[in-house]
């Protein structure tokens, strides 16, 4: 089938009841991530010598307008304490690290792919001489990365990661996360996929592979309720309808009292 048709198909299934558990969608998800052999890997971890980034100019530019959102959002909320450690949730090839890790102290990656650690903590070593911790991470028990990451931090980043992961009911293990490590006063820069009201903008819910970037969406004021749920307080979101990559993100902006 076409892309188009077989989406098509997969969404009218879950339409109907027929989606697979979390469990099964989290071990499709281990399985695509530890293999590097997939084709589009490199592109899905966002490695900056994969054939989507050409020169490497995209991939350097991602991460930049990254730190330059997180920016103007600390400054809206006077934010102006001293970046002793940021954590990235899903650092992938080291697109933001390049960025964010030059302002810490420390830099903490977490990823499900020990391939990815390494690219990324090669990545911070061409830029910058901060500390970097690589934190491996299992799709079915991300709550384990706690004790890996070790102590709070000032920043908490996850951007191209929510709309890969299995369920959005798996989210909110992921904020929760983020509320627990994130030091009080800290703040967040999470982004999501959002869904728009349309049939092709629903979470998937089955066949991971075939759509990894496709499985979890959120409507906005929905994902504003479940961070405050979690112990997080939103202060802002910006949206990017379309960008190089896809389309639909929405960069939410959160704080911990």
């Amino acid at each position: 089938m076409g892309g188009r048709g077989r989406e098509l198909l997969l969404r009218t299934l879950a339409s109907a009841g027929f989606t697979q558990s979390e469990s099964q969608i989290s071990a499709q998800a281990q399985e695509y991530w530890t293999d590097t052999g997939v084709t589009r890997w490199k592109a899905d971890s966002h490695w900056r010598d994969a054939n989507v980034f050409g020169d490497g100019d995209l991939w350097f530019q991602l991460g930049r307008r990254h730190l330059e959102l997180f920016e103007r959002g600390a400054r809206k909320v006077e934010f102006t304490r001293p970046w002793r450690r940021v954590v990235e949730w899903g650092c992938g090839g080291g697109a933001n690290a390049v960025h964010f890790a030059p302002r810490a102290e420390e830099f903490v990656g977490v990823d499900i792919s020990a391939e990815s650690l390494a690219e990324c903590g090669r990545q911070v070593a061409a830029q910058c001489d901060t500390a970097y911790r690589p934190v491996l991470v299992e799709v079915a028990e991300p709550e384990r990365a706690v004790a890996e990451i070790g102590g709070e931090c000032d920043v908490f980043l996850c951007c191209y990661v929510f709309e890969l992961i299995p369920t959005p009911e798996y989210g909110e293990r992921l904020l929760r996360i983020a509320a627990e490590v994130l030091a009080p006063g800290g703040l967040a820069l999470i982004q999501v996929k959002y869904d728009d009201g349309r049939f092709f903008s629903r979470p998937r819910r089955r066949s991971y592979r075939s759509g990894v970037a496709e499985m979890t969406t959120y409507p906005i004021a929905g994902f504003w309720e479940l961070a405050e749920r979690c112990g997080l307080r939103p202060e802002s979101v910006e949206l990017v309808p379309r960008n190089e990559l896809d389309s639909r993100y929405a960069y939410f902006l959160l704080s911990k009292a």
